[in-house]
């Protein structure tokens, strides 16, 4: 049993499972069955979807795994058709040398919800979700929409569900660690609300939330030169991450590293009276 009280997964011939890359090595049906479990359980019904076929109403497969054998990453893709720009639901976890799981990527769209190309610049290319080159209009039309820095859609409020079946999955091996690097700072902020410490980036964490208060550093740069800099935008995660998107800290987002102990609530919280 695991540390959250979870039976341990084992091989066909009843030997315990302690990586992805041990997974991997099973055969495809085995190890597609196992990582079925880490598909948000509410997807199934709501776009009728056999649990066990991975196929719709119309008989078309709409789930992907791509799990090398020999190597410990995982990535799934769910789509509702095969031409759909953007999965439903997208995840990608790895092992780590330090017997972890790295949640590297999750992402949850609504389908019926509008798109902004936030992702791309005006000629179509990518952009590597504004690292590269911004896409200013489609992020104004974005924030306005209520959303946040890097999502195209509307998402489906199904991270809680998805967490929970992860950590237990990461139970199931034995493991007692995840590990992520948030890629913006609203989903740092969210990250805490399950848990997560940091193992790097605390301290610029507490003085963002320091010098977004009045008469801070942050709180003066938001003088209206842009959009994404308007005053009133420090009170609520949303508005401080488009913020921090548009460069108001005067240096890159990154060095976030955090960490969840499994049954561990680390109690951070690095914006008092948050509001999303």
């Amino acid at each position: 049993m695991g540390r959250l009280g979870t039976a341990h997964l084992l091989d066909p011939d009843g030997l315990p499972l302690f990586t992805l890359r041990e997974i991997n090595n099973l055969p495809v049906a085995r190890k597609e069955a196992i990582y079925a479990a880490l598909v948000p359980v509410p997807l199934f019904s709501r776009y009728g979807i056999d649990p066990t076929t991975f196929q719709g109403p119309e008989g078309r497969r709409k789930i992907a795994f791509i799990c090398p054998r020999g190597l410990g990453l995982l990535r799934i893709e769910v789509r509702l058709r095969p031409t759909d720009r953007d999965c439903v639901f997208f995840v990608e976890i790895a092992d780590t040398p330090y017997r972890q799981i790295e949640l590297s990527f999750c992402l949850i769209n609504d389908p019926a919800a509008p798109r902004y190309d936030i992702d791309m610049d005006d000629k179509g290319r990518d952009n590597y979700f504004g690292t590269l080159r911004r896409n200013i209009p489609e992020e104004i039309r974005a924030m306005e929409a209520g959303l946040s820095p890097n999502q195209v859609r509307r998402g489906l409020s199904l991270f809680s569900d998805f967490f929970q079946q992860f950590e237990r999955f990461v139970d199931s091996l034995g493991i007692d660690t995840i590990v992520a690097e948030p890629l913006s700072y609203n989903n740092a902020v969210r990250y805490e609300k399950y848990g997560f410490d940091y193992l790097t980036g605390k301290k610029l964490m507490q003085w963002i939330d320091r010098e977004f208060q009045p008469g801070g550093e942050l709180f003066r740069r938001l003088d209206g030169s842009t959009p994404f800099r308007q005053p009133g935008m420090e009170k609520t995660i949303r508005g401080r991450s488009w913020a921090i998107h548009d460069g108001i800290l005067h240096r890159p987002w990154d060095d976030v590293k955090i960490y969840k102990t499994l049954g561990v609530d680390a109690g951070i919280d690095t914006f008092v009276n948050r509001i999303f």
